[in-house]
């Protein structure tokens, strides 16, 4: 978990333990290969309880409760719904509504509860800076910071969404208490203010449910894109999902999306989508490390922190 470096002490800790426990190791081998992922692992344990402890004790809570961790990793999936990631895309939403000349209509894949489905709702901070907020932002709405290099487009007012809905394989609900601690849960553990923020975009989401399709990407992406209105400029966006596709699938998705003529984000790993000649291959591997691409469209546009901490323009 190189992303843990330097954001979280205690999973730093953990995800070098493990690394160097054959024990433990083997038993997280007996999970489905798609299900061995540190964050889920991590995630189920401290949804059954377990603490911000030294690794001595975290280990003896995953043996002793393995079956209860297993469940949980079997019955859930990395959904992590951090609405900071707003903050990334909010230059861009801002360009495509200023250049189309229209509100937006959003689609997001892997939407979780759709807690990023909100931009025009959330109040930002640019490099500590004036707080940016819109007609729709709430007083108490969270502020989302961003630290920002380089020559980003940062817009001086919010973009207008007319039209929000998501897909995802199994939708949160933003009002159901397991759900909402599942959410809490991937978190990681110092992260307090990463919980507040999710507390208040919970209580947003509450208030205006956005509309929330379960299925699989591939399959469901034409029909729901065909319900946005027509008098809006659609944007198909995401963070952090197509890793979890095979390559043929996401091949399929990029195809797709292309083909519906749409605008398309997408915040991936460097090597998620990678496309010949599209200038990240001169990039520094140690200046990416723990970090996502933001790409426009398939250009990549910035390096960002992959909870929206970060926005570097490339």
């Amino acid at each position: 978990m190189h992303e843990a470096r330097g954001q979280s002490v205690c999973y730093e800790e953990w995800a070098l333990a493990i690394s160097e426990d054959p024990q433990l190791l083997a038993l997280i081998d007996t999970l489905p290969y798609a299900k061995r992922q540190p964050n889920l692992v991590l995630a189920a344990a401290r949804f059954l309880g377990a603490g911000n402890t030294p690794y001595a004790e975290f280990r003896r809570f995953l043996f002793s409760r393995w079956p209860q961790v297993r469940q949980v990793i079997l019955t859930r999936s990395t959904q992590t719904n951090e609405p900071g990631r707003c903050a990334v895309f909010l230059p861009s939403l801002a360009c495509i509504a200023a250049a189309e000349g229209k509100p937006l209509a959003l689609l997001e894949v892997g939407a979780s509860a759709g807690l990023v489905l909100f931009p025009d709702r959330y109040r930002y901070q640019y490099n500590g800076g004036p707080i940016l907020a819109g007609p729709a932002s709430a007083p108490d709405a969270p502020i989302l910071p961003c630290a920002v290099t380089g020559p980003a487009p940062l817009p001086s007012e919010l973009p207008t969404i007319s039209w929000r809905a998501g897909i995802d394989l199994n939708p949160l609900d933003s009002t159901n208490d397991d759900d909402v601690a599942w959410l809490h849960a991937l978190i990681w553990p110092e992260q307090e203010f990463r919980r507040q923020r999710l507390r208040a975009a919970l209580e947003i989401a509450r208030e205006d449910p956005p509309r929330l399709v379960a299925g699989d990407l591939n399959q469901r992406l034409a029909e729901v894109v065909a319900e946005a209105p027509a008098e809006a400029a659609v944007v198909v966006l995401h963070s952090a999902v197509l890793a979890y596709l095979a390559p043929p699938e996401r091949r399929k998705f990029a195809q797709t999306v292309r083909e519906l003529g749409v605008n398309w984000l997408s915040n991936e790993g460097t090597q998620v989508l990678p496309q010949p000649g599209d200038g990240t291959e001169g990039i520094d591997a140690d200046h990416v490390r723990g970090r996502f691409v933001l790409r426009h469209n398939g250009r990549p546009v910035a390096l960002t922190g992959p909870h929206g901490q970060s926005l570097d323009w490339l």
